[in-house]
């Protein structure tokens, strides 16, 4: 009996030791990550045999260590405390830039070099030459594209998705999302208006705004978010809080939302009804109000779907990918979700993956659930997207009749 009880105990220490290490382990991450951020390209543009003269040498090496003390202060600045605009652009765009310079810096110094060895290009300083050059042009090219394509209007991305229990009156429903605006430091007043005025090209019977409307609050984003109040629908126009908002006063974008036209969904739902046929609309708080503090804000599906009839289908706006499984547990039809950007700038998609299950597209869970994630129609700090374009989505339901 000793033996035996003393072993689930060894086991549980022994995971409890590694989670401590772990939990250690990411506290120090946000001092490590900056740091080899900057010193990997310092050193493998600069310190693999390149051999370039002491004043280029000293001089990127000088720029480099800048960027490593400016970046973080940059940041600081502009999303802490005082909440400066121009420090976060430049905090911002050098994180945008230096991890596409890390990443390929990474990639090129590991594939490229040799490559050129078996190729039997130069002897080792060209070859070291022809990879900081190769890394230097690479994410010159990506992050001009990555900027054009943050910057511009999002392409309309068109899904039909198949609801079994979806009555046949409402087959064809036309339901816009969009999703992560992220209106902050860069002025996007012009690109709102633009946006709102092709989502009203899309005729559609429910557009949807799953959350993380901006960075900043509500009185000093007002401006870029205004256009939302010309956004049209035959039906209704419904939100959802994302994580931002608990960043930014959140009930003041709730506020915000309901004078520009739109109903925010916080816990609770609302019905469309077609052709004879009712759809369930509902929709819930982000998964991390609840921690916010900010009293009466939690996600609560128990709560959203109270007083509909099970019997319905049921279209649910959740800001995070997470909730799948407590909608599903539910018996949602479908649910919509932001918040992973595609990753925003490849390879960043790894990441998100390790956090949600699910990181663009349309996607099922358990026996009738539906996800669509979409990949955003803004973007967050670095203002580029690389391998993930923004998106406004079109999705047209179906029924199985």
């Amino acid at each position: 009996m000793t033996e035996t009880s003393s072993t689930p105990s060894t086991a549980g220490d022994a995971h409890q030791a590694q989670r401590g290490r772990l939990q250690r382990l990411m506290r120090y991450l946000p001092l490590v990550a900056p740091v080899l951020l900057w010193a990997v390209p310092c050193g493998v543009l600069l310190y693999t045999g390149q051999h370039w003269p002491l004043p280029v040498a000293l001089t990127g090496t000088a720029l480099f260590v800048l960027g490593l003390i400016g970046m973080p202060l940059a940041m600081a600045r502009g999303h802490g405390r005082r909440q400066q605009d121009w420090a976060a652009i430049v905090g911002d765009t050098l994180l945008g830039g230096m991890w596409v310079l890390f990443t390929w810096s990474v990639l090129l110094g590991v594939l490229l070099r040799p490559a050129l060895t078996v190729a039997g290009v130069g002897d080792g300083q060209d070859r070291a030459r022809i990879v900081t050059l190769g890394v230097l042009g690479v994410t010159a090219v990506l992050l001009a594209w990555g900027y054009a394509e943050a910057r511009r209007v999002p392409r309309v991305r068109r899904v039909e998705v198949e609801l079994p229990r979806l009555g046949a009156g409402l087959d064809g429903t036309r339901v816009v999302l969009i999703t992560d605006t992220h209106y902050g430091p860069l002025d996007r007043a012009r690109w709102s208006a633009r946006v709102c005025e092709k989502v009203n090209t899309l005729e559609a019977d429910l557009v949807c705004h799953t959350g993380d409307i901006a960075d900043g609050t509500a009185e000093r984003r007002r401006a870029q978010a205004a256009p939302l109040g010309t956004v049209e629908a035959t039906r209704a126009r419904v939100y959802v809080t994302g994580n931002h908002e608990y960043y930014s006063e959140a009930q003041g974008w709730v506020d915000l939302m309901d004078e520009l036209g739109w109903e925010p969904l916080r816990n609770r739902h609302v019905l469309l009804e077609r052709g004879g046929d009712t759809l369930v609309v509902a929709g819930v708080d982000d998964v991390t109000a609840e921690s916010s503090g900010l009293a009466g804000h939690g996600a609560d599906l128990a709560e959203a779907l109270d007083g509909a009839d099970p019997g319905l289908p049921v279209l649910l706006l959740a800001h995070q990918p997470k909730f799948i499984d407590r909608a599903a547990a539910h018996g949602v039809d479908l649910q919509l979700s932001g918040h992973t950007h595609g990753g925003q700038i490849w390879p960043f998609h790894y990441l998100v993956r390790l956090d949600q299950p699910a990181l663009a597209g349309l996607t099922h869970h358990g026996a009738r659930t539906r996800l669509y994630t979409s990949r955003g129609t803004g973007f967050w700090g670095p203002p580029f997207r690389v391998f993930a374009p923004s998106e406004i989505t079109l999705l047209v339901l179906r029924s199985a009749s």
